[in-house]
């Protein structure tokens, strides 16, 4: 994991390694790491910085976050690690017979059905509260002025603010749609890279959030819009929902892989995935990455995603345990499955016992791991007039079959995509890290951890490096860039690989490594979008 150590693939932004002594942003846009660093150069600590960097997010990147998102959290301050889950519950007035009399069989991607309450703004407000140094209305003032002001669009975001638009302009057909295209379409189209887009209806509600430490949002006026908005249009989100909600403090999870300790938030994340796979492989020696380490990666991977669609959910729910799921017995007898061959993934039985990513570090040792997703791009393509709140969609994830752990039920959280990912050694921080985009995160923390401690790449390259994806069953998409010779050798143990034209879906990361001996920061962000490490 040593920073100096060279790119051994060919990758799709060449970029270097940055090192820095004093603070450091890294997230997929320039605008939003430079208000981060913007606010350590204020006297804000990595916390402020991680708050003010989100809250930009939801301005410069909408294509993939937003006001109504949630949000996970991994904190590192004053020699502790700390765990946050401000994931929102379903509505208490929303069933899977409420649904299925809606007319549906299954949870639709867009409309009032997947709703959930947003815990974006309460994560801000309660990361202020417990480590922030600065007021909230200082840290959330960059994002306000981009969103008053204005800024130019950067390709990548472009580029899916474009996506989005042409399935919402046939998707979304229903008057209570009207307020996305207001808000995000108001010339009739998508805006261009390079164009200035702004908007004051979401620099009003930051101020507002800002103003109220987040209270509004969730007992005040803008609680109320919701309500209002919800209520005309026969949605089910209450002001009792949002009243109701309050980000949880958790204990995080993770396990030690060749003396690395790797962490994760606890279900209802699929961060416990990545642990997974990791406990599978820990066993198994990595000389080089071959196609044969591929091969028992993808596996491992399979293998853990097959229990993870079936156990994880809200852990009141869970029907197995994180604690079980880890257990070395249980990892043993996971491995013993992985032969020479690709293999259809079966979930096991434990023995009873569109997505923002960003990584921030100050001079004093604190470092955060930040993640903050809509799904699915816009959500669910309602946004609550007058406001710029879109709303999020991650209640497409609940199954209606009421025999699964993650049945639709009223104040449950669902089974979540986003992951934010931590490493410590013997007690002392290295750092964050993650990757974002929907079920590629825990594939992605794989083969980013893998990438690290067992090949040696710096956090650039480890980035870099060339991403496979587990789709289903036995196929397996490659980047464009992906060893050739591999891919062939692969495809003769049983694999069905694809080659991806681009490189869109296989997400976007950040790293910060700290040099546990001198302090000095190392810092990587992904060629697949347009980021940033700013630092000083």
């Amino acid at each position: 994991m040593k920073a100096s150590d060279p790119i051994h693939y060919p990758c799709p932004s060449q970029r270097t390694v940055v090192y820095a002594g004093q603070g450091m942003v890294a997230t997929s846009q320039p605008l939003a790491a430079q208000a981060g660093l913007e606010i350590l150069k204020q006297g804000g600590n990595a916390v402020d910085a991680a708050i003010a960097t989100a809250a930009c997010l939801t301005v410069v990147e909408p294509t993939s976050n937003g006001i109504g998102s949630d949000a996970f959290a991994l904190i590192w301050h004053e020699g502790k690690l700390h765990g946050l889950n401000a994931s929102g519950a379903a509505p208490k007035s929303i069933s899977p017979a409420a649904v299925k009399k809606a007319g549906y069989e299954a949870i639709p991607k867009y409309g009032f059905i997947p709703v959930t309450v947003p815990g974006a703004p309460g994560a801000w407000a309660e990361c202020n509260r417990k480590f922030g140094v600065l007021p909230l209305t200082q840290v959330l003032a960059p994002a306000i002025n981009y969103a008053r002001n204005g800024f130019p669009l950067t390709p990548t975001v472009a580029f899916y603010w474009q996506r989005a638009f042409n399935i919402y302009k046939d998707a979304l057909q229903g008057e209570e749609f009207r307020s996305w295209f207001d808000t995000f379409a108001p010339q009739g189209r998508a805006p261009y890279a390079g164009e200035i887009w702004r908007s004051e209806d979401h620099a009003r509600t930051l101020e507002e959030i800002a103003a109220t430490a987040g209270q509004s949002f969730y007992q005040g006026r803008l609680a109320e819009e919701i309500d209002r908005f919800s209520r005309r249009y026969n949605g089910y989100i209450r002001g009792e929902d949002l009243a109701d909600y309050r980000p949880e403090w958790v204990e995080p999870i993770g396990v030690n892989y060749r003396g690395y300790d790797v962490w994760e938030i606890p279900p209802n994340g699929q961060g416990l995935v990545a642990l997974m796979a990791l406990n599978i492989l820990r066993d198994f020696s990595f000389p080089c990455q071959d196609a044969l380490a591929f091969h028992r990666q993808i596996e491992a991977l399979k293998l853990a995603f097959a229990d993870g669609m079936k156990y994880i959910t809200d852990s009141r729910a869970m029907s197995a345990t994180a604690e079980q799921l880890l257990s070395p017995e249980y990892a043993a007898q996971r491995r013993s499955l992985i032969s020479d061959e690709a293999a259809m993934p079966v979930a096991g039985t434990p023995p009873k016992g569109g997505t923002v990513y960003l990584a921030t570090a100050d001079s004093q040792g604190n470092m955060v791991s930040f993640i903050q997703s809509n799904y699915m791009g816009f959500g669910s393509g309602l946004v609550v007039p007058g406001t710029g709140i879109a709303l999020q969609n991650r209640g497409h994830n609940f199954s209606l079959d009421p025999s699964h752990d993650n049945v639709l039920a009223p104040g449950k959280r669902t089974y979540h995509t986003i992951i934010p990912g931590f490493i410590t050694r013997q007690g002392r921080a290295v750092g964050p890290f993650g990757v974002m985009g929907g079920f590629m995160q825990p594939q992605g923390h794989l083969q980013v951890v893998m990438n690290a401690i067992d090949f040696g790449l710096n956090p650039q390259a480890a980035l870099d490096a060339p991403r496979w994806q587990w789709l289903q069953d036995k196929t397996v998409l490659v980047e464009h860039h992906f060893p050739r010779d591999v891919a062939q050798q692969l495809s003769r143990r049983g694999h069905d690989i694809k080659v991806a034209l681009d490189s869109g879906s296989f997400g976007r990361g950040q790293i910060i490594w700290r040099d546990q001996a001198t302090g000095v920061l190392a810092g990587g962000t992904d060629g697949r979008a347009d980021g940033q490490v700013a630092c000083w």
